[in-house]
Formats: C-alpha cells, sequence, structure tokens
C-alpha cells in the first residue's frame, strides 16, 4: 500500500465545503486535476451508494471510475472506495480552523509499486484538485465556474 496525505486550510466552514462535495453539480465542475472535466452517470450519496462517472482528460481521453460511499459525516468526513483500477480508498476529513476548515485528504493505494510510479502526477493532481476545490467553495452563489 501507498499513502498519499495533502491538507489545505480552506476560507469557509465545513458546512460550506461538505455542501461542494455532496452536491452532484459542484462536484463535477472541481474534481479532477486542471484541464479535466466530468460525466456523472450515478451519485448515491449514502454510505454503500454508487458513484459512477467519466473523467475526460484535456486530451480527449475517457477515463471510468466506479466508486462506493463507504461512510458519509456531514460537514466531518467521506471515505470513498475506488473499485475499479487503481484501487484506492480515499478519505476527506473536515475540521473547523480558526479561518474556516482544515480539510485532510488521504488517498492509501492498493498497489504500491502504481502508486509510487505515479507519485509525482497524483501529488500534483490532487494539489490542482484543492485547489479548484477552494474556487469553487469561493465563487459567488450562482455562478459557475469554469472547469480548470
Amino acid at each position: 500500500m501507498s499513502t498519499f496525505r495533502h491538507t489545505r486550510d480552506l476560507p469557509a466552514t465545513p458546512e460550506a465545503v461538505f455542501a461542494a462535495l455532496q452536491d452532484p453539480v459542484r462536484l463535477a465542475r472541481w474534481w479532477g486535476p486542471d484541464g479535466f472535466t466530468n460525466t456523472f452517470h450515478t451519485f448515491e450519496f449514502r454510505a454503500g451508494g454508487a458513484w459512477l462517472f467519466t473523467m475526460h482528460g484535456p486530451d480527449g481521453t475517457d477515463y471510468p471510475n466506479q466508486s462506493e460511499f463507504l461512510e458519509i459525516i456531514p460537514a466531518s468526513r467521506i471515505r470513498v472506495q475506488h473499485v475499479n483500477l487503481p484501487r484506492f480508498e480515499l478519505s476527506i476529513s473536515l475540521e473547523p480552523s480558526a479561518t474556516g476548515t482544515l480539510l485532510t485528504w488521504v488517498g492509501v493505494f492498493e498497489n504500491r509499486e502504481f502508486a509510487e510510479n505515479m507519485r509525482p502526477f497524483l501529488e500534483a493532481a490532487n494539489e490542482q484538485n484543492l485547489d479548484r476545490l477552494a474556487r469553487e467553495i469561493s465563487a459567488p452563489p450562482g455562478s459557475h465556474q469554469g472547469s480548470s
């Protein structure tokens, strides 16, 4: 196994950050690294629920994703199991901080060799993903941001 850990202090309440995770329209706007977009097919936001989507790369490549929500604690934690390759578990924790919310993003990959070979890309992609989340939660209500 191989673990990736990222933290980000976001200038919003845990409830506001959680809202950007539980709303499939908002999540599709920011999920993934820069230049990627998403088409959500199934989004059952509950423990045991399926999350099936296609991530579209900037080069036109489609990446099918199949996940299951393992745990959802409103404004506190979401755990997701990515069930197709590469298999990993993602845990997103939200804690109140002096400036808003401390988000902790922990991905544990089943295949250590894959994860270590991809570490430079995955670490950069995770940071870009969190940058996109920060933009999403700071956008005025009702605005529609671009996908990168």
